[in-house]
């Protein structure tokens, strides 16, 4: 039985972890000898000691005789030998125990931490999850050829952090990474790393930090051509490792930095640059190629656009807007931005009666629905736009006579008014005594004294004509009576 016994140890032992224990633990319930189970795992401890002892007398005379494939093979095998034996407490301490060799190989380092990240998801719980993350997170700290395999590391232990709840902790544990600087990662992999910073910021509502990394991203990097043939890289140069498997590709990410974008710019209520972001999602030719999927979009960017105060960019998007045939798919949004680039006074009454229910209907937005704030803006934008309509038909006008057009108060009439001139969209000035809101511009005195330079001027070539004309005249009459 002894023979036998010892016979199944050896042969469970290394042939797998969980396989093993089933045998054994069958073995135990049939038998009943629960003497037995402390022997088995007694001599499997001894056996695993002994193994590890001798791969790493291995190890010693492949590293000091600067073989570096015998080096890497020793070292994934002590490190595959912890993990088909379940013992995470001595797979950690020879992972620790292997870096501080001296004179270790880099490439031994290397091999070794990507062995032992392959086993993460294997782990049996997530405290030893937790602890080979950090160990193999210590390890590779401060060494530049695994700082890729470090920048992983930190994104899965970040990703447990935002699990438990603790998204702070995960944020702070992103922003220790400047994947940036990482020549050898791949550019959707180091996008991907910088997009997920900025959504643990803007989780975390800081919204300072969010916008710094979001800078680190030029968005003409999404307009490349995936397409496009890689240059094979000269002698010498950093080899760009492969973008894992789970990274989205470049116009997914494009995606994904727009709506995190449009988060940040709702928070500060930059209408215009919101409308943008949606402008950009609107391009991406899977959006575009799929009616249910750009005609929300476009929907967005009409409303956004009519919340943008009137400047030249908005009046740019307003005009090509409304040039997309698209559009014409949701003649309502059509009429809207028909009515704002018309030089007419527009009811706000009856335009919010006939697109509240559409309002409100805006809810899946990323930066958060069309609320109170956003009908305010409405109506101001509005106003606005009735202002600026009166001003191009009025040189001088009563407030009184304002206020009707505006349907407003004179009270409201003239703090809508006093707003735009402060911001420098139109130029007015009141006189409040007499009621009269006068929106000629004032002339700069070095304008005044031009206009009457050229003034002069076209006066001295009349008096010059004149004169010409004049003596003219006289010759032809002097010559006229010397015939005679």
């Amino acid at each position: 039985m002894n023979t036998v016994i010892g016979v199944s140890v050896n042969t469970v032992l290394f042939g797998g972890c969980f396989d093993g224990f089933i045998v054994v633990i069958v073995f135990v319930l049939l038998v009943g000898d629960w003497n037995f189970w402390d022997g088995f795992l007694s001599l499997e401890h001894k056996n695993l000691d002994a193994a590890i002892e001798s791969l790493l007398n291995v190890e010693k005379q492949m590293r000091l005789a600067g073989d570096v494939a015998g080096t890497k093979k020793a070292v994934i095998d002590i490190v595959q030998l912890c993990y088909e034996a379940c013992a995470w407490k001595t797979l950690n301490d020879q992972i620790v125990l292997l870096s501080k060799r001296r004179g270790q190989l880099k490439q031994a380092v290397t091999a070794m931490v990507q062995q032992a990240m392959q086993y993460i998801d294997e782990t049996p719980d997530i405290e030893t999850r937790v602890e080979l993350i950090k160990t193999l997170n210590n390890v590779s700290a401060g060494k530049i050829y695994v700082e890729i395999e470090r920048a992983r590391l930190i994104k899965k232990l970040a990703k447990i952090k935002e699990e438990q709840g603790l998204i702070a902790e995960a944020a702070d544990l992103m922003q220790e990474i400047a994947v940036e600087t990482f020549g050898a990662m791949a550019k959707t992999e180091k996008i991907a790393f910088i997009l997920e910073q900025v959504r643990l910021c803007l989780d975390r509502k800081d919204y300072v930090r969010a916008q710094i990394l979001s800078r680190k991203i030029s968005p003409r990097v999404f307009d490349a051509d995936p397409l496009k043939e890689k240059k094979k890289p000269k002698e010498g140069d950093n080899v760009v490792e492969e973008a894992p498997a789970d990274i989205p590709s470049l116009l997914e990410l494009k995606r994904i930095y727009y709506e995190l974008m449009i988060r940040y710019y709702f928070h500060h209520n930059d209408y215009l640059e919101v409308c943008r972001s949606y402008k950009a999602i609107y391009d991406i030719p899977s959006v575009k190629g799929d009616p249910a999927q750009w005609i929300p979009v476009l929907r967005k960017i009409c409303w956004y656009l009519a919340l943008s105060p009137h400047d030249p960019m908005q009046s740019s998007l307003l005009n090509s807007t409304l040039e997309d045939k698209n559009l014409s798919e949701i003649p309502m949004f059509r009429l809207l931005l028909k009515q704002l680039v018309t030089m007419e006074v527009i009811q706000w009454t009856s335009l919010w009666e006939a697109y509240k229910d559409e309002f409100e209907c805006e809810k899946d937005m990323p930066g958060g629905s069309l609320g109170e704030k956003a009908a305010e803006d409405f109506r101001e934008r509005i106003i606005e736009h009735n202002i600026l309509v009166v001003s191009k038909y009025y040189l001088r006008i009563t407030l009184k006579r304002f206020a009707e057009l505006l349907c407003l108060s004179l009270q409201e009439t003239e703090k809508h008014l006093s707003e735009m001139v402060v911001s420098k969209s139109l130029v007015a000035k009141i006189d409040r005594p007499a009621g009269i809101v006068c929106f000629q511009a004032p002339k700069d005195s070095n304008d005044i004294l031009n206009s009457w330079a050229m003034n002069l001027e076209k006066l001295l070539d009349l008096v010059e004509k004149s004169c010409h004309q004049i003596h003219k005249e006289t010759m032809v009459h002097k010559a006229a009576l010397k015939v005679q």
